[in-house]
């Protein structure tokens, strides 16, 4: 099911966005508020309220807004992916989330408490794998508890415990055998598994992938879509996945929002259907290949809008 969550970059009427040819009308819920949920938000494990961001002062006196009207309730052990064109706000929205940005207006809650600082209940992975080059690939998974608490302060009498913690983790992403390897002796995908491992070691009840398999090449990026399935499958941690890649996130999210271009906001909520758990194959059915059209569709439309407001 497809909600147009905002009329359309310009704020124009909802109906406008389904008349342009690129939405379906029977397909269209049209709201014409922000998406906010009071009912949902009691639930939600992330609930943003009515967010926007100026990155300073001077941008906030001008109404110069990164991210604006963010209204989002994501469930307990919901993964969602976020796409949308270059420069349109995801970035922020997860430092935002992380709690490393403060909203300029708005509340932000995480499983229920206000963010106020960066958050120690959340793990984090990016498109680099930013391994320390002097440290084994054992050793990198561990540094978080080496410096977050609580775990810092335990972790000479827990070390033992947390070290078979890491080793079973990297067993289960293919990387047994090659703890003691350092980064330079692993492949791309083998450093971006040892790096969500390290984000997953303290056992978050959130993980946040930004373009985290972008640099790899198709076989192994189809490889690490299932070794982060058959983790979140397991773990049910929430996770929030920020990707350019449409497949990538019609495989592995339950929801998939489009964000317009900056000032970034929400404007199209996807869920999706397709049963779980979810194999490669499924990528080559016309019900996924749909979906991924459909939301291609979404992005063009904002592409051609920007460019006949530009003219």
């Amino acid at each position: 099911m497809t909600v147009v969550l905002q009329a359309s970059l310009q704020h124009q009427p909802a109906a406008d966005m389904c008349g342009s040819g690129f939405l379906q009308p029977a397909s269209c819920i049209h709201v014409r508020t922000p998406f906010s949920s009071h009912t949902m938000s009691q639930d939600a494990f992330v609930d943003f309220q009515n967010v926007w961001l100026a990155y300073n002062d001077e941008l906030l006196a001008q109404n110069h807004f990164a991210v604006e009207d963010i209204n989002l309730q994501v469930r307990q052990g919901e993964f969602i992916a976020i796409v949308g064109p270059s420069g349109c706000g995801k970035s922020t929205f997860m430092k935002l989330t992380t709690g490393l940005k403060m909203p300029s207006r708005g509340r932000i809650l995480i499983d229920g408490q206000p963010v106020t600082g960066p958050l120690k209940i959340s793990g984090m992975a990016f498109q680099a794998p930013s391994l320390l080059p002097w440290r084994t690939t054992l050793d990198n998974v561990l540094l978080p508890l080496e410096i977050v608490e609580p775990y810092r302060s335990s972790f000479k009498q827990k070390k033992a415990e947390y070290v078979e913690r890491a080793r079973k983790l990297l067993h289960t992403v293919g990387l047994g055998g090659y703890e003691d390897k350092f980064p330079w002796q692993l492949s791309g995908g083998m450093q971006q598994r040892a790096s969500i491992c390290r984000a997953l070691i303290h056992e978050p009840k959130m993980l946040l992938l930004d373009e985290p398999f972008g640099a790899l090449d198709a076989f192994t990026r189809e490889e690490l879509w299932c070794t982060l399935r058959d983790l979140w499958t397991a773990q049910k941690f929430n996770v929030i996945l920020v990707t350019h890649d449409l497949r990538e996130s019609v495989f592995l999210a339950d929801t998939v929002y489009v964000m317009s271009k900056s000032p970034g906001r929400f404007v199209v909520k996807r869920e999706i259907d397709l049963p779980r758990p979810r194999d490669l194959e499924i990528t080559y059915t016309p019900e996924f290949t749909n979906i991924v059209h459909e939301l291609r569709g979404h992005i063009g439309a904002m592409r051609k809008t920007g460019a006949a407001i530009n003219q």
